[in-house]
């Protein structure tokens, strides 16, 4: 069973947060799991974050979540699809 992933890396995590909620919340449907990480504890984080989504759907959904996203400033975008070894 084939596995698509994708990757979102956010610059300026507390400016984009918002923009790319409104993306991930649009596009729910196809997002099996979400994983957000950022470093720091406390009162220090920092303000770059990384979000690991796990998507179920087709190619062409990948496609246009991925664009919308990219249209938020900031953000990077890498989608993985892996296979398991015959």
């Amino acid at each position: 069973m084939k596995k698509n992933v994708m990757l979102l890396l956010l610059d300026r995590r507390t400016k984009e947060a918002v923009e790319v909620q409104k993306v991930l919340t649009k596009w729910g449907c196809i997002i099996k799991t979400r994983i957000g990480l950022h470093e720091g504890t406390g009162g220090e984080c920092t303000d770059y974050g990384l979000i690991i989504l796990e998507l179920m759907g087709d190619e062409v959904q990948y496609e246009q979540f991925e664009q919308q996203l990219r249209g938020v400033p900031g953000v990077t975008t890498k989608l993985v699809t892996m296979e398991p070894a015959a």
